[in-house]
């Protein structure tokens, strides 16, 4: 049975190996960017190369009008929607007395109400298929927050109650929703971070290293699979041991 994976923000860093990964495990995949158009091309060639269909579409999330077609396109062009990924986000690092009001609203757009858009716009596709598999993209700074990006915090924390209010809304219909948290990874957003701070932030991860983008996809894929058909609700936490539960 050929199932049909969407990705957002899946041109880098996490976002692609997690295309890549859904892909080795036989999904046909669409992803969004928003501007690495060339990035986009590389990771659907690699796609196409194991024989499954790629679909990379250019969207900016705030584009929240475009959520719903972009779906419908999906479902159209691949054969329907089985799977989806809500990666994409962005940092933004100001002290709090710098936000602006226009600052706050964007990460919010992007960083909840996009991914409450898109599970809205996937979900009837999840029905039709009898199967779903909803995995939203958070951060250790949902759990612990952030000093220098208060409205990206919110805004991955609020993540957290969405995706368990969704898999109680969706449990009866077999359709698991579960969140992921990753701590340090070695992707574009955190290179200036760890180019100036590496040093101390090694010190504080007891693995002594931050993850790569393969192995935060590793886990993303499993929730993505027939295995994981009982775990729903769940936030998980991939950081090296810097924060325990």
């Amino acid at each position: 049975m050929n199932r049909v994976a969407l990705v957002t923000g899946g041109s880098r860093g996490i976002g692609a190996a997690t295309v890549q990964r859904l892909a080795q495990m036989g999904f046909h995949v669409a992803f969004t960017y928003r501007a690495a158009r060339d990035e986009a091309q590389a990771v659907a060639a690699q796609v196409e190369s194991w024989g499954r269909k790629a679909l990379p579409i250019q969207l900016d999330l705030v584009e929240l009008g475009r959520i719903q077609p972009t779906v419908d396109l999906v479902a159209e062009k691949l054969g329907g929607l089985h799977v989806l990924v809500n990666n994409a986000g962005y940092v933004q690092r100001l002290p709090p007395e710098s936000l602006t009001l226009a600052d706050w609203e964007r990460m919010i757009q992007v960083g909840l109400t996009a991914p409450f858009l898109f599970i809205q716009a996937a979900v009837p596709h999840m029905k039709d298929a009898g199967f779903g598999r909803i995995v939203n993209v958070s951060s250790l700074r949902a759990l612990t927050g952030s000093a220098h990006g208060v409205h990206y915090a919110a805004a991955k924390a609020g993540l957290l109650g969405l995706t368990k209010s969704f898999a109680l809304a969706l449990a009866p219909y077999k359709i698991t929703v579960n969140a992921v948290c990753p701590g340090f990874v070695d992707t574009d957003i955190n290179k200036e971070q760890l180019r100036t701070k590496g040093a101390e932030i090694l010190r504080q991860i007891p693995l002594g290293r931050v993850a790569s983008p393969a192995e935060v996809a590793a886990l993303i894929a499993f929730l993505c699979s027939e295995e994981a058909g009982y775990i729903t609700g769940a936030t998980f936490s991939i950081n090296g041991g810097l924060r325990m539960d």
